[in-house]
């Protein structure tokens, strides 16, 4: 289905191409103040500054041209040449019998080519717990994957985990001196390599010896001796073990056939420098081997350099960033790839995309970047334990059930020991990441429990409660005596008669413009807010609309306003946002 503002963005736009002969995109908005309308369009406004008329009297010769009244009563002219817009009763009944019949989609259309994209997120380092920087990338990486699947294409998502080089050597070589960690407990188990690393780190920059033993060690796993991969290999399950029960413990897709890390491109390193080299782009700048794209200057105006190759012969992220590019659009056959990182790798992907392209290994594939901002704490700087390390996502998340089992235990002490658990950990875990997309993400927010699992504003518990509150509608009809489904299945005719009705379902036939809106820029926080308008469209309809003690034939209609706005909740947060709900709190 097309979204509202699509098919009057098409009516616009054959309106403005009869009158001025020029065939352009029609500007048109969802109105911010009732009063005006439904929908806005200023087309007039622009479009008279260049061909030097009136805007206001081009406004009017547009609407005479502008065929849409079986969408919209008579549109409106308002201040110096907006066209205001207001929904027809009946065509907001049509298109809600279009949405009750397409419940998977609820009028989210989906792409007619469906395309391959490459999302590359979350990526975790080898014997490093996850922490609250890795919180972002996960958690949007997981939501762009949803959102992009649910538009019709072929998602693979990619793990770029850190897991190769010098580090992975000083672990081989100080784990000879360790004695077997045999305890079974996943997290202890991350938590010992942890401070292993931390050891080897030190003793690395102490001890000219170990130093040596560690190079050496990163020689044998380089060449693939047996024993430093059988090291290696552990110290991944390790690491990737931890990671995979965060993963679930966040509800998000990834698993151990999504990561492709740095240990899955060495052998391909060598190709991409020798490539660029014979391709005339990179050439030896003081003994390290460079890529100059154009466009690029360091603070003194000088020629920025790309590095992908040390002086010493080593490698980087950056060849392994291009050959991982390479693999993605040769291999798996993107026709887009998407990184998700903090936005302080700016640079460092416009010039990867920049050396992709001069060196024609891009070809037709779209690459986004897309950035967000820091997690602060409440003193307004980035988020750190007393002792100033970043904080654990693992201790972040238990830290967020705890207070949410807290506040079931306060509203609801008499549930079932089990239930009231599974509810914290959905509201716990939901309020995190809520907290998360409600915030565009290119800014930086402030983490605050206290503010994330409050029951009112636009928060998750709220959220997850209004949810509750509308099953809740089902289960005292059955006490009543009501069959709500069948009621619904015997719907003949949408009844709308009250102004609370009529703004719910309007709010309902908006949702795949959310989505659009979501999709077009990968800001969650256009789902959210419009997910929190309507659960408050909702309260307000609750509020002035029997919905039980309604005649037969508007309970009906009531019931499916209360049943789409559940599905769509539901939708919305469970199959988007990665949230789960529960029938009641």
């Amino acid at each position: 289905m097309k979204t509202i503002i699509e098919l009057i963005s098409q009516r616009i736009a054959d309106a403005i191409q009869k009158v001025t002969g020029q065939n352009i995109s029609a500007i048109v908005t969802a109105a911010t103040d009732p009063r005006f309308g439904d929908y806005q369009s200023n087309n007039a406004l622009s479009l008279a500054k260049q061909l030097k008329a009136n805007p206001r009297q081009l406004a009017e010769k547009i609407i005479a041209e502008l065929m849409i009244d079986d969408i919209c009563q008579t549109p409106e002219i308002a201040g110096a040449g907006f066209i205001n817009l207001r929904l027809k009763s009946e065509f907001i009944k049509d298109y809600l019998s279009q949405i009750k019949n397409d419940t998977e989609n609820f009028g989210i259309e989906k792409s007619e080519k469906s395309k391959t994209v490459v999302v590359d997120f979350s990526g975790p380092n080898i014997a490093k717990q996850m922490h609250v920087g890795h919180l972002r990338s996960t958690i949007i990486g997981d939501c762009i994957c949803r959102m992009l699947s649910q538009a019709g294409s072929n998602v693979i998502p990619q793990n770029h985990i850190g897991d190769w080089g010098l580090q992975m050597g000083m672990l081989i070589a100080i784990s000879d001196d360790l004695k077997q960690n045999n305890n079974s407990d996943v997290q202890h188990k991350l938590d010992t390599l942890e401070n292993t690393y931390k050891l080897a780190n030190q003793k690395f920059k102490d001890d000219p010896s170990f130093a040596d033993k560690s190079r050496k060690s990163t020689y044998n796993l380089q060449n693939h001796e047996f024993s430093a991969i059988n090291q290696w290999q552990n110290f991944r399950k390790i690491t990737l073990d931890a990671c995979n029960e965060i993963y679930k413990y966040l509800s998000v897709g990834l698993n151990d056939d999504n990561i492709r890390g740095e240990s899955f491109y060495t052998d391909k390193l060598s190709a991409v420098v020798n490539d660029l080299k014979n391709a005339g782009l990179a050439v030896e700048s003081e003994g390290a081997v460079c890529v100059f794209p154009e466009g690029f200057k360091t603070k003194e105006g000088n020629p920025m350099p790309f590095i992908i190759q040390k002086t010493d012969g080593a490698f980087l992220y950056a060849t392994t960033d291009l050959a991982a590019l390479r693999f993605r659009i040769n291999e798996l056959h993107a026709d887009e790839i998407i990184y998700v990182t903090d936005a302080r790798q700016k640079l460092h992907f416009e010039m990867l995309f920049k050396v992709a392209e001069i060196a024609g290994w891009k070809k037709n594939t779209k690459l986004v970047h897309v950035t967000f901002g820091s997690v602060l704490g409440e003193d307004g700087k980035p988020l750190k334990t007393r002792s100033g390390e970043n904080v654990k996502l693992k201790e972040l998340l238990d830290e967020a059930v705890k207070r949410a089992k807290q506040v079931v235990e306060d509203k609801n002490p008499d549930l079932p020991e089990n239930e009231k658990e599974q509810i914290a950990r959905a509201v716990g875990i939901g309020a995190v990441k809520y907290a998360d997309y409600s915030n565009n993400r290119t800014s930086d927010y402030i983490f605050s429990f206290d503010k994330m699992l409050a029951m009112d504003g636009n928060t998750a518990p709220y959220m997850q409660y209004a949810y509750a509150r509308v099953k809740s509608i089902g289960r005292k009809g059955q006490e009543k005596g009501i069959d709500t489904a069948k009621e619904l299945s015997q719907l003949k005719e949408i009844i709308l008669s009250e102004p609370a009705e009529f703004e719910l379902a309007k709010q309902i036939i908006r949702y795949s413009e959310a989505f659009s809106i979501a999709i077009s820029d990968f800001k969650p926080n256009f789902l959210t807010a419009y997910l929190y308008d309507l659960a408050g469209r909702f309260s307000a309809f609750y509020n002035a609309c029997p919905v039980l003690d309604a005649e037969p034939n508007i309970r009906a209609s009531r019931l499916l306003l209360c049943e789409l706005t559940a599905q769509i909740i539901r939708h919305g947060l469970e199959n988007l946002l990665g949230i789960k709900i529960i029938d009641r709190m």
